[in-house]
């Protein structure tokens, strides 16, 4: 794609960055193939080809943002299918995460989504708020009819049935391995998923130790900055992130680390981006460390080898593969490959590539077009007839969740029970 920035505006490092982007598209059209909201709407601006013109347009132009540019690429849900798809190597998330930014600081959108956006902000990345917002939700759910807002109305169905307590394992600790030390990791407890499944960094830290880990729970380590990040709040999003990787770096430098360890994917795609978001930062060097040395859980595991799976029953499980592990760090077969190790015959659904419609915050933003890619998510898993469904990111499961009676749990709880730890407590009340 031919490309007519001028040097003033290639100075600024993001213009740059996506120059370089633009200009290896090719207008092939492949990525609308796979695109969920093209294939949800069937509107080429809605495609990331369509998109990628009105970014083009945007910030060659220096333009203001209107409210039809502003809307197609909201709807963006950053699923990153588009760059699996792509045969020319185009890296739309730095794109789409650079016109956000730029939408963000350039456009004055109306009061309700300025304040949805700010609430969101300001209660999702922190637990203790987001807990408390949850038990709101929870009571004010048998009123939902009366709330105008469709988006509100999804804020209060998000709210579990049973909202966890906090869980100790949160807090800053160490806990040994069992048997003699094979590596030493810190578990990135995250945030939305300490209010929402405690269960999933306890079921995580179990399965480390089992096989050999010492699981440092670093004290400082909180949100990683996606939700914020994918806002184009880029200053509350570095900040979470530099507050990560200050603390992981006190650990690099004390006892040090060979993995940092994350079990919900959607973190793992951006903590494993710091390097890129701080490129021109004095945290330049630190970040790309923590990147280098970020893993997905079943990387981790997949490199111990699993062991004494001898204890779960060998279930039927769909496994869905979140587009942030599959697509945003092309994590593909190992999850699959672990459960089928674990002794499950793994089981996965027509159309895999695309996404449940969660996205982050998407499902709250956009409810209409999430609901629908659930209802087809969900149709394609139940077909299968499985006993219980698999995800490794806790908005996926969140998602696919609401919308049907099948056990939703995360991969590492499977992993867990087969290797000798308790059975996941969505089984149990199944």
């Amino acid at each position: 794609m031919q490309t007519n920035f001028t040097p003033a505006q290639l100075a600024d490092p993001g213009t740059a960055r996506a120059n370089e982007i633009l200009r290896s598209c090719v207008h092939c059209g492949f990525c609308t193939a796979t695109c969920p909201t093209y294939k949800v709407l069937g509107d080429e601006l809605d495609s990331p080809r369509g998109r990628i013109y009105l970014i083009k347009d945007m910030l060659e132009n220096n333009r203001v943002p209107d409210a039809k540019t502003v809307g197609h690429i909201d709807r963006c849900l950053s699923c990153l299918s588009c760059m699996t798809t792509c045969p020319s190597g185009v890296h739309y998330m730095h794109l789409v995460d650079h016109a956000r930014e730029y939408i963000e600081k350039n456009y004055h959108r109306p009061l309700g989504d300025r304040a949805l956006r700010w609430i969101l902000s300001r209660i999702l990345p922190y637990p203790g708020r987001f807990r408390l917002a949850l038990f709101g939700a929870k009571l004010a759910r048998p009123f939902r009819r009366l709330v105008p807002d469709q988006r509100l109305r999804a804020m209060l169905d998000m709210a579990p049935r049973d909202i966890p307590p906090p869980s100790l394992n949160d807090t800053p600790q160490v806990f040994a391995a069992q048997g003699p030390r094979r590596k030493r990791v810190a578990l990135l407890v995250g945030c939305a998923q300490r209010a929402l499944n405690t269960d999933i960094n306890d079921a995580t830290t179990r399965l480390l130790r089992r096989h050999g880990c010492e699981v440092v729970i670093p004290k400082g380590v909180g949100c990683c900055g996606a939700l914020t990040h994918h806002m184009g709040r880029t200053d509350e999003s570095h900040a979470s992130a530099a507050a990560n990787i200050r603390a992981l770096m006190a650990e690099i430098a004390g006892e040090g680390l060979d993995a940092v360890v994350i079990n919900t994917s959607g973190c793992g795609t951006t903590v494993k981006d710091y390097g890129h978001m701080f490129e021109n930062d004095p945290l330049a060097a630190e970040a790309a460390k923590v990147a280098g040395l970020a893993r997905d859980v079943s990387e981790v595991m997949a490199d111990l080898g699993l062991s004494g799976a001898t204890h779960a029953p060998p279930l039927r499980v769909a496994y869905h593969a979140a587009c942030s592990l599959q697509h945003g760090q092309q994590i593909k077969a190992t999850p699959k490959e672990l459960l089928a190790a674990a002794g499950f015959t793994v089981l996965e659904p027509k159309d895999s590539h695309i996404c449940c419609g969660s996205a982050g915050t998407y499902n709250l933003m956009q409810p209409e077009i999430s609901g629908e890619l659930k209802r087809r998510k969900v149709a394609t898993l139940e077909v299968l007839t499985p006993q219980v469904i698999s995800a490794g990111n806790i908005g996926c499961m969140m998602q696919i969740g609401s919308g049907t009676g099948v056990p939703v749990v995360h991969t590492v709880e499977l992993l867990d029970w087969a290797t000798g730890g308790p059975r996941p407590r969505a089984l149990e009340a199944d």
